[in-house]
């Protein structure tokens, strides 16, 4: 059965879908005001992967993955800008489908923007003022009264007392308690805002997921996952807000992936260290960064650095050239396989990749030693649950960063077809020569019975 830890009770639990057969889940997706960053691939991999082996299990899935289209920092960069909110926002959220589609990245079922559902937001925030859960400020801001909800700080673990405002969370002297939180703001002025019982105003950032996964998957469903840095304040006021309006259990399982740090520093702007997902890409094959994030476990710190990535592109490499080994069956999966079963085993424990990533590279040095198809199409298959090795291998071995300053495969192949020359002349100084300039320039040479592969280091 798989297990899964739950943020919320602190432990690895058996997942008990509340329908069987079916499985519904929120993610909290991305503030598109720029361009993705590592940590925002990690959420896209991390929870695409959750969501594929849900399915690879047989269970009926619901995805939803939200995008936050208004926001302080949205209409602080539209004014830096000199456009609209629309204009930045449909041009960032085109940027980040181009990101996750480079990352294998499958696209959620539901993608719903925060600003096509204010008036659930609006109806929600009327059935928390009528629970006596929320306050109107002279100023026209509605806030949430955090100590009238008996339930907060379930999800952080910490009493009221000990917890602080944290980020998004303004603390100012029109609030009753520090820790009440803003769910509809008033209307300032040159800013968008829509009209309210209360005033026109826009909404606050929380209140947003509880109106759309509420309206998208029901007020009460199996699985809230999203960075670590989300577990408080926005989730912990997530439940607040859901379960203070409708009066019952918001979310049964609560995932978090773990922190991202470059260079084993905290990855922030101020820090000079802040790495864009298409900067990592002008470097390093999308398919590889896929892989760095995966064969971390998803709730442990994952660590950038050039190194890690260049360690991730040599081991990738490794499984493509094993397949390359064989002719391969198409992907498929004997459940019954030895490799098969020790990789469900670790599926099953909380989603356990390191050790469903080490079941790949055993799998690969037994089909380098038979040249099994069967056994290749067994690797292709159980790597496809992760959303790895669906390419040609020579396609991928041979795969050159796209910023350029590596030789192209057209200046390969004459270089080879030069060395080929010398031996035909028994010139192997020059053979040799050409072979080890390849070598310092990144390419590899393999001779065979069939002529000479080449593939890049």
């Amino acid at each position: 059965m798989l297990k899964i830890y739950n943020s919320l009770t602190r432990a690895k639990q058996d997942f008990v879908p509340i329908t069987p057969g079916s499985v519904r889940m929120y993610v909290c997706g991305m503030t598109v005001y720029d361009h993705c960053h590592l940590g925002h691939a990690r959420v896209l991999v991390v929870f695409d992967l959750v969501q594929r082996w849900l399915r690879a299990s047989g269970l009926r899935v619901t995805y939803v993955r939200n995008i936050t289209d208004i926001d302080d920092k949205i209409i602080k960069r539209a004014l830096e800008n000199k456009e609209s909110i629309g204009d930045l926002t449909n041009r960032f959220i085109a940027f980040m489908n181009d990101d996750a589609a480079a990352l294998g990245v499958e696209k959620p079922d539901h993608e719903p923007r925060a600003t096509e559902y204010v008036p659930q937001m609006l109806e929600l925030i009327g059935r928390l003022e009528k629970n006596g859960l929320a306050y109107q400020v002279p100023d026209g801001d509605v806030n949430f009264s955090v100590r009238k909800f008996p339930g907060y700080g379930k999800l952080s673990g910490k009493a009221l007392d000990d917890l602080r405002a944290g980020e998004r969370v303004d603390v100012d002297g029109t609030k009753e308690d520090p820790l009440d939180f803003v769910l509809w703001k008033h209307a300032r002025e040159g800013e968008p805002s829509w009209p309210s019982p209360w005033g026109d105003g826009r909404p606050g950032w929380h209140i947003e997921c509880s109106a759309m996964s509420s309206v998208l998957l029901g007020e009460h469903f199996d699985i809230h996952g999203g960075g670590q840095d989300l577990q408080f304040p926005h989730h912990e006021n997530e439940i607040a807000q859901s379960e203070g309006a409708h009066q019952c259990r918001f979310v049964n399982y609560w995932m978090h992936n773990g922190f991202v740090r470059v260079d084993d520093e905290k990855m922030s702007k101020s820090l000079g260290n802040f790495c864009t997902i298409k900067e990592i890409l002008r470097k390093y094959d999308p398919e590889v960064l896929r892989f760095f994030i995966l064969r971390a476990h998803y709730r442990s710190p994952l660590n950038y650095s050039d190194t890690h990535l260049d360690d991730a592109r040599q081991a990738l490499s490794r499984l493509y050239t094993a397949l390359r080994t064989a002719n391969t069956d198409p992907p498929s999966i004997d459940w019954d396989e030895p490799h098969a079963l020790r990789f469900r085993d670790a599926m099953d424990d909380d989603f356990n990749t390191p050790e469903a990533c080490a079941v790949l590279f055993d799998l690969a040095a037994e089909l380098n030693r038979s040249k099994s198809a069967t056994l290749a199409g067994q690797l292709r298959g159980l790597a496809g649950l992760l959303g790895l090795l669906g390419r040609d291998p020579q396609v991928f071995l041979q795969a050159a960063p796209s910023e350029g300053g590596e030789l192209t495969a057209e200046q390969i192949e004459s270089l080879i077809s030069e060395r080929a020359a010398a031996k035909a002349q028994k010139d192997y100084t020059a053979a040799d020569r050409i072979r080890a300039d390849l070598l310092s320039a990144g390419v590899v040479l393999e001779d065979g019975a069939s002529g000479t592969r080449w593939r890049r280091a």
